[in-house]
């Protein structure tokens, strides 16, 4: 299994249980893929380094986990369908 991380910006009109309801919904993706979770750092609501679709701010949190090459694919499609994430990046980690 290779080791990634994904950091997902949620959209700021959710509340906190919206965040945390995402969180898990994207930690039971990728546990049910096979796949196991190293860590996951919820940083909350910061700024934007730039406006997204008139937004500025966003939560972020950030996802470390282990998996096979082909569930960060599913993650990815996961990601675009779900309502609330801003934007999304999946990286392998390089040893």
């Amino acid at each position: 299994m290779r080791k990634y991380e994904t950091i997902f910006i949620a959209h700021p009109s959710l509340d906190d249980e919206a965040v945390k309801a995402l969180t898990e919904k994207f930690k039971g993706v990728i546990e049910n893929g096979g796949g196991t979770i190293d860590n996951v750092d919820v940083w909350g609501k910061r700024k934007l380094a730039y406006e997204i679709s008139k937004v500025n701010d966003g939560f972020y949190t950030l996802i470390n986990f282990s998996a096979t090459p082909e569930l960060p694919r599913e993650l990815d499609r996961v990601f675009r369908i779900t309502d609330g994430v801003i934007r999304h990046i999946i990286i392998k980690e390089e040893k």
